[in-house]
């Protein structure tokens, strides 16, 4: 069965830096475009970034472009989302997801994603 389990989430101080891992199996990683998201409390779940199945494609938020970059590694089956300039609005509870259906685009909408991990806290504070 699908399972995705992301790690590397913690505390880090205004203007750092984490980089969130997201191990996945039980599926043809390389058909499906993966997407991070994010919830606070209190909020509803939100797009944070997605990449394409074939590569070379990606969308980040407006909300975390130019600080947030989101790349995978078909080889480990991995995907990763890199985050700098960290700020304490970006404290969430960060999940990846796997697209619904192989072979198709990336998608901000989480309606669009069939698969979910458990999620890695991340807390920005000082």
């Amino acid at each position: 069965q699908v399972q995705l389990v992301e790690s590397g989430g913690g505390l880090a101080q205004p203007g750092g830096s984490l980089r969130l891992s997201c191990a996945a199996s039980g599926f043809t990683f390389y058909a499906y475009s993966m997407g991070w998201f994010r919830q606070a409390p209190g909020k509803e779940r939100e797009f944070v970034a997605a990449t394409r199945w074939s590569g070379g494609s990606t969308v980040v938020a407006d909300s975390a472009r130019g600080r947030f970059t989101i790349s995978r590694d078909n080889a480990k089956k991995t995907v990763y989302l890199q985050m700098n300039s960290l700020k304490p609005e970006d404290t969430a509870l960060y999940y990846c997801a796997k697209r619904r259906g192989a072979n198709t685009g990336v998608t901000m909408d989480p309606y669009d994603y069939n698969d979910w991990g458990q999620g890695t806290q991340v807390t920005v504070s000082s």
